[in-house]
């Protein structure tokens, strides 16, 4: 599977930090400038997938800095400002800007945005099958397949299975599965995990993988 890298482009610290967290949470790898001097370096140097841009920084905004990543890469770039006016949008747009999205943002529709922004960017990026022990996990279909025949998940069980194939081998904790599954919410019933993991349980079991999802008792699931 690849796994996209999104650099973040953010002076406030804190929502630098929330950013970095929703994206890691949901399957990307996110690296972040926190040297504003050597913003364009930084860009060159991580050669990220996805750009997050703020308009406010430090030094050179962002329409400067879009402009110039413009000049070396077709790199997919989401302006997130607090900056609303129909202006700043137009000039997102006029300097090469694929998405604006104002402050404060919706998690989900920023994150079905860039989900967007990567599929038309990289058409082919999420092709690739997930393979453990002779399953394989397809990531654009919803679907797992072993020997030839096939069950299709929902979103929730989609999330489950990517988190237990990426971490094929070791103990996921139901806590670290919660935080993956949604967002981070102060409360979900964790009732709502063992409902969705009996759920792919049955339908593994349809195919013949029985206790394909082992439990560790106290401590998580895995594979």
């Amino acid at each position: 599977m690849t796994v996209y890298k999104i650099m973040i482009i953010e002076d406030d610290p804190l929502i630098r930090s929330e950013l970095r967290n929703m994206l890691c949470g949901n399957g990307y790898d996110a690296v972040a400038v926190s040297d504003f001097s050597t913003t364009i370096t930084e860009v060159k140097r991580e050669n990220p997938q996805l750009i997050i841009l703020d308009i406010k920084l430090p030094g050179e905004n962002g329409f400067s800095l879009c402009s110039q990543i413009r000049t070396f890469s077709n790199v997919p770039i989401v302006f997130v400002t607090s900056c609303n006016t129909d202006m700043d949008e137009l000039n997102s747009i006029m300097l090469g800007g694929d998405a604006y999205i104002t402050k404060p943002y919706n998690t989900a529709i920023l994150l079905a945005k860039i989900a967007s922004l990567l599929k038309r960017a990289y058409p082919t990026g999420n092709q690739e099958a997930m393979a453990y022990q002779g399953t394989f996990l397809h990531l654009e279909t919803s679907k797992l397949e072993c020997n030839g025949q096939q069950i299709e998940l929902t979103k929730n069980e989609l999330k489950i299975m990517y988190y237990l194939y990426k971490n094929a081998g070791k103990i996921c904790s139901r806590n670290d599965l919660i935080d993956f599954l949604w967002d981070n919410q102060l409360y979900v019933d964790d009732n709502a995990l063992s409902v969705n993991v009996n759920r792919i349980r049955d339908k593994l079991s349809a195919i013949g993988l029985h206790d394909f999802i082992k439990t560790k008792h106290r401590q998580g699931y895995f594979i």
